[in-house]
This record gives structure tokens, sequence and C-alpha cells, in this order.
């Protein structure tokens, strides 16, 4: 398996994790996103889109998005399972790592944020409120539904690792690049501190990639 990736992107990230956790072995190649390296016409020919990841397995056209390509890793190989076997269990779950995923994530990426400066002549500082506005916002979405809704144990959905907590850390993660005060969020800290513990989480982040800051 080969994926597209770089070392500060939170999808990729998930990914990652899901991977390790999995015990997939992959190979990951970096782009360097900075330099524009995803716009580039043979990136391009990849992904119209211009983002990461893009995921190959075997022949055919790549699987782009986190979700799908987590949704897809589930299904080929069930036996580490990252999503509960109950119904509404299982949509919890990705109700969950949609807050983050659909709903946060993409107000923060580079496009956006090069899209607020350049186009509407918006000051680095000014950028970086609209971001934290955001990220905090999905916290406190999440600190909420985890301390008041039923479901919620060790992680997210239970006491199993799922697709909720990938996302969950994806998030915590960037917190601390972005400068968001986390205090308000103790159970979000609890269960992104319990994952980033653990190896899988641990080999697979950002700072630990090829061309992360040192």
């Amino acid at each position: 398996m080969k994926m597209y990736g770089n070392w500060r992107s939170a999808a990729a990230f998930r990914v990652r994790v899901a991977l390790n956790l999995k015990g997939i072995p992959y190979e990951e190649v970096f782009l360097d996103l900075d330099a524009g390296e995803q716009f580039k016409p043979d990136f391009l020919a990849i992904n119209p889109q211009g983002a990461v990841p893009a995921f190959f397995d075997g022949d055919g056209p790549p699987l782009i998005q986190s979700l799908a390509i987590l949704d897809y890793l589930e299904d080929i190989h069930p036996a580490t399972p990252l999503l509960p076997s109950q119904p509404r269990e299982r949509a919890r779950a990705r109700s969950l790592a949609q807050v983050v995923a659909c709903d946060t994530h993409p107000l923060y990426v580079p496009r956006v944020r090069n899209f607020l400066m350049e186009t509407y002549d918006l000051p680095r500082e000014r950028m970086l409120g609209f971001v934290r506005h955001w990220m905090a916002t999905g916290l406190k979405t999440l600190e909420t539904r985890l301390t008041q809704e039923p479901g919620t144990g060790r992680y997210a959905q239970g006491d199993a690792v799922s697709h909720a907590d990938l996302c969950l850390v994806s998030l915590w993660v960037g917190t601390g690049i972005f400068g968001v005060d986390t205090a308000p969020f103790p159970t979000v800290r609890r269960i992104a501190e319990d994952c980033l513990a653990q190896d899988a989480f641990a080999r697979a982040h950002p700072l630990r990639q090829p061309g992360a800051p040192a």
C-alpha cells in the first residue's frame, strides 16, 4: 500500500494511525505543501483536488478523503476493528469523527488560510483568530457530546479506539500548532493523551514524520 501525505496533514495523520493499529505495512510519499507540490500536474492527475492523503492499494484509481480511506481499511481488514459492531454505536462513532473531519478541519486547511489572507487581505493574526475560533468550536462540540451523551467510555465511543478517536486526536494535535486554549476541554484532553501514549499514535504523530520541524 502507498499513500501520498504530508507531515502536518491531519487527514494523513488519521490514516497513518489506522494503518498502524491494523498492522498494515505501507509506504508514504511526503509532498511539500508549502512548495506547492500538490498542485503540480503529476499530482493533480492523481487527485484533482490537490490535497492529501491519496491512497493506493493495488490497481485502480487512488482513494481520497480520509474518512473514505478509513472505511475502506475497515472493510478489507476487519480483524482489528476501529468501529463498533452495533449499528447505533457505529453511527455515533462516525458522527463524532465527522464533527472533526467534515465540519472543523476543512475550515483551517492551508488553502482556506491562504485564500483569506490573499483574497481579503486578512492580516495573519486575524486569520489565526479565525482558525482558533473554529478549532475551539469543534472542541466544544466534542466536549459537550462526550460529557453529556451515553456511550463515552475510556474513548470517545466505549472502551475501544474508533474512528472518532483518530479524528479527535488529529484535531487535538493541531491545537498546539495554532495556540488554542484547551483548558475548557478536559474530556477531550483525557482521551487524546490516552491515545497519544500508544505506539500506533506516537509513530504517526505529525512531528515524527519527514519534513517536520525539529
